[in-house]
């Protein structure tokens, strides 16, 4: 037994029967009490204790245990104690590191469990402690394998700024910009955003420090670096679903041909129109006051005289302030737009109650099926481009 006195030989043995302690202990602790643990938490209420499960935290923080044990074997070491000593204090340091990195995943899942996370996501914040936290704890370690002061290696460090300022641009633009897009809430988790430079068109699933995720309506995702998304404009339609209504903006281009003026036929037609009842009624007495005030005599080209096209555009206004899924808290216009050579736009301005997309549309081609098809109750044509059906019949025309 006179190698035991050999001192390189009794601390290795030492340091072995340590370890072989230190793995038992651990062992123990994820067995027994870590599932204990686990069990108790999980017959909580609160999803707080899950998330700190989940993340990893207790298994990380049960090295500590065979830490201690370590810790309490090195004063019986000679001659590899001062590195031992200093291994011990590396792995403590990242021990912690990773401890406290799982820590804040888990409180960022917490975070999100609260409405305010939506309004004010703080994932880019929680990086950028990550990344302070970790170069603090590179700093001890290589100070502790240098056998250097931490504040000395820091002051080397500020000699290389121009350096690191290179190497991190990306992250502090796209810190300066998640902390601009937080406190002026531009971005929400859960927004309907539309950036048509980086192709993306749907709802924002996650904003981090460096990217904003986007699922778009054909289930893609576009990652927009988060600097870009704050220097560059994009359209966020958070207020339409907070405004309570989408908004309906198309027109049907009417034949010009077909605008005249109403004769005692069309407004007899038209006055059987439930709808067009109180304006027909209110709107001929007042041009039958304006030309007995201004003594003119009816005829076509003298005087006020209603159209049909004028007609038309009042009865889709009281169409649609009757319509039960068209918002009449909201702006509601129906006007004619400039004339072109394909025919007069007759332009619907309104929004709908539903602003999910599905039943949006569905209330928009109900509304146009309905005007398509009165349409020609008012003696009033539709303008579409003439196809081959349409020339096919005019040349049987011609022959007959």
């Amino acid at each position: 037994m006179e190698f035991l006195e050999i001192p390189i030989v009794r601390d290795i043995l030492i340091l072995v029967f340590a370890l072989a302690i230190s793995a038992v202990a651990f062992r123990l602790v994820r067995t027994y009490l870590l599932e204990w643990l686990y069990r108790l938490f999980r017959k909580t209420p609160t999803k707080w204790d899950d998330f700190v499960i989940e993340a990893g935290v207790f298994k990380t923080f049960a090295m500590v245990i065979p830490g201690i044990i370590m810790f309490r074997a090195t004063p019986f070491l000679q001659v590899i104690a001062d590195p031992v000593n200093q291994l011990l204090k590396v792995l403590v340091i990242f021990v912690l590191a990773v401890t406290l990195d799982r820590l804040m995943k888990a409180g960022l899942k917490i975070y999100g469990t609260f409405r305010i996370s939506d309004r004010m996501p703080i994932k880019g914040f929680v990086q950028i402690l990550q990344i302070a936290m970790w170069v603090f704890a590179g700093t001890a370690i290589f100070s502790l394998l240098l056998g250097q002061s931490p504040w000395a290696l820091l002051g080397g460090l500020g000699a290389l700024s121009a350096v690191l300022i290179l190497v991190f641009q990306d992250t502090i633009l796209s810190f300066f910009a998640g902390i601009q897009l937080t406190l002026n809430d531009q971005v929400r988790v859960g927004d309907w955003i539309e950036a048509p430079k980086f192709g993306a068109d749907g709802d924002v699933v996650e904003v981090a420090l460096h990217y904003v995720k986007v699922r778009n309506w054909d289930r893609s995702i576009t990652t927009i670096p988060t600097h870009k998304l704050a220097q560059d404009s994009f359209v966020n339609w958070r207020g339409m679903f907070e405004g309570g209504g989408r908004r309906i903006k198309r027109s049907i281009l009417i034949d010009q041909t077909s605008v005249r003026f109403l004769d005692q036929e069309l407004f007899e037609h038209l006055s059987d129109i439930e709808l067009l009842q109180d304006y027909l009624s209110s709107k001929m007495k007042e041009i039958a006051e304006y030309n007995r005030v201004h003594n003119i005599q009816a005829s076509v080209v003298n005087g006020r005289h209603l159209t049909n096209l004028g007609t038309f555009r009042a009865y889709l206004v009281a169409y649609l302030r009757a319509h039960p899924a068209i918002n009449q808290n909201l702006i509601m216009i129906v006007r004619q737009l400039a004339p072109t050579p394909n025919g007069l736009p007759m332009e619907i301005y309104a929004f709908t109650k539903d602003v999910g997309w599905v039943n949006h549309e569905g209330v928009a081609a109900d509304v146009f099926d309905h005007v398509l098809a009165i349409v020609s109750e008012f003696d009033l044509r539709v303008f579409q481009a003439p196809g081959g059906h349409d020339l096919a019949r005019l040349v049987r025309e011609r022959s007959l």
